[in-house]
Parts: structure tokens; sequence; C-alpha cells
């Protein structure tokens, strides 16, 4: 078996672990990176890209239909068709594109990248299976160990996936489009997903056992997305659980709020209640890690509880955000090339690409009350903002959550079309320390639909000039 040896040792090829070795190459380090699949991780070969691609193609289909029909902007457009296997083909490239050029800029700063599946042996000592090998074919000793290997779908053992049940996974590259989806799941890739094929014609009926959607954020901002998911025409069945599929594997078997049991005929379903750490099938076991339920435990510089053991991204719990394990990952490379770093930003976005899109960046006001804060909240809807009307899309709203004592900006949300551009110059206001003033006194370009954020800043100093 070939041995040879490294400074660094990353496994996993995703966000965080291709960006902790670029980081690392930059500072010198002797660096390794193992990935068994393509680079880019889940992000970039089958989650946030390819999603947004295929987002971005139902849109646009969508809007076509739109015209098809009497516009008040006078457009018309007939014989509206799609050929799914040519927008599966357009997503592939992007994809490729991306994963390609993550090959290029390892490779430009040194880092060696092995295809292959690693097994870990101890914390210095990494047994890898290159691709085409039928057992252990190099053995690589390191000072450091990275571990960065992402996440994974959430099963049902009473429906697993196969045939006509489906992953995100297998739903971004579908070779046809089903006529009936199961959406299982009303969180945010279940949405995302439900809705992009709503748009391209499939009729979609979503199953979530809380009383709302997007449960894991707060009931103003959903209301918007929840009337859009009626416009849309999607069957929501809430405070309804899955019982299994059906005998004869055309529809999902539902139970409601009140014990009535019905079955939603599907020749599709996506199965999407969630993702788990990937902690299984490369001897993590044998490091006897602290962990923190199914995740890694770490402390505020990625450190494991072994020495010279790092984790990041995903495989360390929520928030499972690429940019997160992005960050977390160039940090790490510089504490080992001897900087001092801790990880402890002031805010990280979440943004939902649903129709329409929503962002969190900070607290919310439900938060800010759990902490026993005083707080100004103020809203300012897009109806009022005159670019959100020549986009033709004027529901949502920006709300900033700011301190009552000093101004101090601890969140802003916002719910809308585009909104997910926002998400920067939220980050950057609290991650800067802003007041309320300091956004309020800033000049916003005119017309575009960031003033909504000045607004917003204003009205909570009780002085909107637009409302």
């Amino acid at each position: 078996m070939n041995s040879v040896t490294t400074t660094l040792l990353v496994i996993g090829g995703g966000p965080g672990g291709y960006v902790a070795a670029i980081r690392a190459g930059q500072l010198g380090i002797q660096t390794m990176l193992v990935e068994g699949d393509n680079l880019g991780g889940t992000c970039l070969n089958i989650g946030c890209i390819p999603s947004k691609a295929l987002i971005h193609a139902a849109e646009e289909f969508e809007k076509a239909h739109h015209y098809s029909g009497d516009s008040p902007l006078g457009i018309a457009v007939e014989g509206v068709k799609i050929d799914v296997a040519r927008t599966v083909h357009w997503k592939d490239g992007i994809v490729k594109r991306l994963t390609g050029g993550v090959g290029a800029l390892l490779r430009k700063h040194g880092v060696q990248v092995v295809k292959g599946w690693a097994r870990i042996i101890d914390g210095k000592t990494v047994e890898v299976t290159e691709h085409g090998a039928a057992e252990g074919s190099m053995r690589i000793h390191c000072e450091h160990l990275l571990l960065a290997t992402g996440s994974q779908a959430v099963e049902l053992p009473f429906m697993p996936f196969g045939g006509p049940v489906v992953s995100s996974t297998e739903a971004l590259s579908p070779g046809s489009l089903p006529k009936r989806l199961v959406v299982v799941g009303a969180g945010y890739i279940g949405l995302e997903l439900g809705i992009a094929y709503r748009k391209l014609g499939v009729h979609v009926s979503i199953v979530e056992a809380m009383d709302r959607i997007l449960p894991a954020y707060d009931e103003e901002l959903v209301k918007p997305v929840a009337a859009s998911l009626k416009r849309l025409g999607i069957d929501v069945h809430l405070r309804t659980s899955v019982l299994g599929a059906t005998e004869a594997g055309d529809g999902v078997r539902i139970r409601g709020d009140g014990g009535y049991e019905t079955t939603l005929v599907a020749d599709r379903v996506l199965v999407a209640v969630g993702r788990k750490p990937r902690t299984e099938g490369f001897g993590l076991e044998s490091l006897l890690l602290d962990m923190n339920g199914r995740a890694v435990r770490i402390d505020n510089q990625c450190r494991t509880s072994m020495r010279n053991v790092w984790a990041i991204g995903d495989l360390t719990g929520e928030p499972m955000l690429a940019h997160r394990a992005m960050a977390q990952g160039e940090m790490v490379a510089e504490i080992i090339a001897g900087k001092r770093r801790h990880f402890a930003p002031a805010a990280i976005p979440a943004v939902c690409y649903t129709d329409p899109e929503v962002v969190v960046v900070g607290m919310t006001p439900q938060d800010a009350e759990r902490q026993g804060l005083d707080v100004i909240t103020a809203n300012f809807p897009f109806a009022a903002n005159g670019r959100a009307m020549t986009i033709e899309s004027t529901d949502g709203f920006v709300r900033v959550v700011a301190r009552s004592d000093n101004h101090l900006i601890v969140g802003w949300q916002a719910v809308g079309r585009g909104v997910s551009e926002l998400a920067a110059a939220f980050s950057q206001s609290i991650e800067l320390g802003a007041q309320l003033e300091d956004v309020g006194g800033t000049i916003h370009a005119h017309p575009t639909l960031g003033e909504a954020v000045q607004e917003a800043a204003l009205r909570a100093l009780g002085h909107a000039l637009h409302i």
C-alpha cells in the first residue's frame, strides 16, 4: 500500500472542505483532500446550485405562460413548451463549470486531490480506497485531520428512497416530469422544489405534520409564501402525517388532524423531511469524539475533542448552510497556519428560495423576546416601493429589529421577490454594529428594492418617508 505524509488532510470536497484546502494552500500548508464523488459536495452538485437553476427555469417557463394570456404589459407569447431533458442538461453544464473551477483552484494552490473513499484508522492516519481499486490503495499520515463530510437526506423508514419515492437529489435531475407530485415536508427544500415543479405544470400536493408551512420561520414572514402556494394551486395538507405509500405504489396514504385517512394520488413522491450529518461509512466512530446528538461537537475554533482533529459544516449540526461551512473552513486553515481566529459571527444569513423568497439574518422579534431584550421592530411593505411595482411584485416587506436603548440593529428579515440579494446588506449592518440611524442616514439608490431597507430603519425611528 502506498504511504504518504501531509500536514493537513481534508476529508470531503464540499464548500467547507475545498475552501479550507484552498486557503491552506494559499498559506503554504501542505494539503491533501480526499473526495469520493465530485468536488463541490452536495451544494454544487445536488443542492444549492442545481436547485436554483431549476427554480430559475421554472420561473421563466411560468412567466412565458403568464404572457400567453392577456398581459397588462402588452406581451403575447404562443406555443409555450419545455424540454426537461434539455433543461437538466443546461443545469448540469452550470454544475460542471463550477466544479471544474473548484478543481482548477485546488491545483493552482498546490492541493493534492485524491479521488477515493476515506476510512479513518486513527486521528493521524486515513486509508483511502481510490476509484477503481478493490481495497485500500493509499495510506495517508497527517498532522491535522479536518472532517468535512457534510450531510445527507433523512429517509423515512416506512417509505425508503427508490422507485417513485425520491430525495431532492433525484428531484433535481428528472428524466421526465410527473403528472402528480406529493411532497412530504413543508420546510425550505420541500417548498422550493414543490413550487418549481408546480410552475413546470405538475400538480403538487404538500404534506406537513406541523400546523403551518416553514415551521422554523415566524408566521408573519410565512404568510406571503402561503398566499403564493394558494395562488399557484398547490394543495397543502397541514397537521397531517404520512402513513406510507399505497401497495400499488401510485399514491401516499395520509392521516389528517381529525384522524381521517385518505390517499393522495401521485406518480412521484419527494421526501424532504430534513437532513442529518454524514457520520457513517468512513470510520468516524474509531475516534470516539464527543458528539451533540448526531453531530460532532466542536468549540468556537472548530476543534473536536481530539487534538488536531477538526470538524466543519453540516457534520457539526445546525445551521446546515454552505456559507457557514466555507467560513469555518477558511478559519481552520488560518488557525493551523498560526493565525489567531475564532468563529463568532454576529449573524449568519439564511435564505429560502421560495416564491416569494424569505431572508432571515440575526434575531427575529420572537428571538429578542426570548432573550429578554427590549426591541423596536418596524416593517416597510414592498407595496410602497417603486421598484417592486415596476417588476410586478409588491407582496412582502422588509423588517428590522433593533435594541430600544441604543438602536443597535440585531436582526433583519424580508419576504418578497429578489430579497435574497438584500442578505449581504443585512449581514454587513449587523457585523459592523450599525444602528438604525446609520442605515436610515445612508443614501440608497432609487428605484431599488434596497430602499425598503432604509425605509424600515426610518420607520423604526418614527419618520419613514413613503408610508
